[in-house]
């Protein structure tokens, strides 16, 4: 099989299991390190995430997130909508990154409101899924427990 620049072009996504929580690059600076994860919420080729749910899990991810750490560099949905990239700077602690993903989805599930959906802050303000996006939260949530099994033929 051919070898792509893309990190997860070379990921065989039949053998993984959804939901996990993988580190998928490290990046070394001159001063500092990137490590870039896959947070996959559903499985690859089966389902789809949908998109306005996406948009709005979004926005509470990337809102909430920062309230427990400052070393986050951006979270990003997968093109797939099986999930999300998210980047952290010099924090490469898989078990913290575990607990920043459950500490924010426990908000993004239990959020009351759904920051900047507004057409000045948010370029497609009418494209969201408010419940849609908790519903992910809480089904990422409820399977905790197998974040780190990746392959299936680890479970």
């Amino acid at each position: 099989m051919k070898t792509y620049n893309v990190e997860s072009f070379n990921l065989d996504h039949t053998k993984v299991q959804a939901p996990f929580v993988r580190l998928a690059g490290v990046k070394e600076g001159t001063a500092d390190t990137i490590y870039k994860y896959d947070i996959r919420f559903i499985q690859p080729n089966e389902e789809l995430m949908p998109m306005r749910a996406v948009h709005s899990l979004e926005h509470l991810i990337a809102e909430n997130s920062r309230n427990h750490s400052e070393d986050i560099v951006d979270i990003s949905p997968m093109g797939c909508q099986t999930g999300f990239y998210w980047t952290m700077l010099n924090d490469g602690n898989y078990e913290r990154m575990l607990d920043l993903v459950e500490s924010t989805l426990r908000d993004a599930m239990n959020a009351e409101e759904l920051p900047a959906q507004n057409p000045v802050q948010c370029g497609s303000a009418n494209h969201h899924d408010f419940e849609g996006a908790k519903k992910l939260a809480a089904d990422m949530l409820a399977k905790r427990d197998e974040w780190h099994i990746v392959f299936k033929d680890e479970a």
